[in-house]
């Protein structure tokens, strides 16, 4: 292989890896999708490629929507709520598979993502996240540019409706995780229910190997009982490592020394507001040890 065909290629690996991820929701599936594309230029007519990348985003994006309509079929298989890999990280590192803002690859965002129809969330993700023109878009999706601008809109709008923003500090949002941190291991109910805004809910993903909630669990006494519970059990046991998780501040659960769980967590001023926990164990496989 020429090395310059390689070297144009590796110069946008990471932000193939970053669309191909926003898009799936699992690492392993970003860079089966990668390595694709990789086959796919190595093919290629390279004098007839005017922008390297424009061509790899719009090959990966594509690739990406054939590969996310067979994932969705099944995921409605899995043996309870599926929520996407978790990309964990120490605190002082950057985002991985990061393209321009850690919000843009929150889990609470890509949970909201999931229940696009994949062009929606190929339009939303090419405009909102990637800011690429709508005769880009367009192009890519084989639609008119007045469709792909529609597609934006509708799931901006749904976004918006379904991930309300929170301001909360840097140093507020790490405080009201360490103080869940500390409560879920003593497991007093009342300190717990305090944490909570009253709407809170918790969405847990056990793949059906690890027990988890099978439905999304809603409200401050019910999750903060819940947890009250998990201690009662392991309390002396659990240790809480704060992490980027999805380049967001989060939590790394261990359980005698073991990853048990990563948690993804929105905080607001009324106190947490959502609790994503990764528990299937396939998903945790990537997550490396925190000192």
């Amino acid at each position: 292989m020429n090395p310059d065909i390689t070297n144009r290629f590796e110069s946008h690996r990471r932000r193939l890896t970053a669309v191909a991820y926003r898009m799936l929701g699992t690492r392993s599936d970003a860079e089966d999708i990668v390595q694709d594309v990789w086959l796919r230029w190595c093919e290629a007519d390279h004098t007839t490629i005017a922008n390297d990348e424009a061509w790899l985003v719009s090959v990966t994006t594509r690739a990406s929507i054939d590969r996310l309509r067979t994932a969705k079929v099944q995921r409605e298989a899995y043996v309870g709520m599926w929520l996407p890999e978790p990309l964990v990280a120490p605190l002082d590192d950057q985002p991985d598979l990061a393209a321009e803002r850690a919000d843009d690859l929150s889990m609470a965002l890509l949970v909201v993502l999931e229940r696009l129809a994949p062009e929606e969330r190929a339009a939303f993700l090419m405009r909102q996240v990637f800011d690429q023109d709508y005769p880009d878009i367009a192009e890519v999706l084989g639609k008119s540019e007045t469709a792909c601008r529609q597609l934006v809109h509708r799931a901006t709008t749904r976004v918006r409706q379904e991930q309300p923003r929170f301001t909360v500090s840097d140093a507020e949002h790490r405080d009201q995780l360490m103080k869940f941190a500390a409560a879920s291991r003593s497991g007093h109910l009342d300190t717990l229910r305090a944490l909570f805004a009253p709407d809170v809910t918790l969405t847990g993903d056990g793949g059906g190997v690890v027990v988890s909630v099978p439905k999304t669990l809603v409200g401050a006494d019910r999750v903060a009982r819940l947890f009250h519970v998990v201690a009662r059990r392991y309390g002396n046991l659990m240790d809480h490592k704060l992490a980027l998780v999805n380049g967001v501040p989060g939590l790394v659960r261990y359980v005698d020394g073991r990853l048990e769980s990563v948690f993804s967590i929105v905080t607001s001023p009324e106190g947490i507001r959502a609790i994503y926990a990764v528990r299937n164990p396939a998903k945790l496989r990537s997550v490396v040890a925190l000192a």
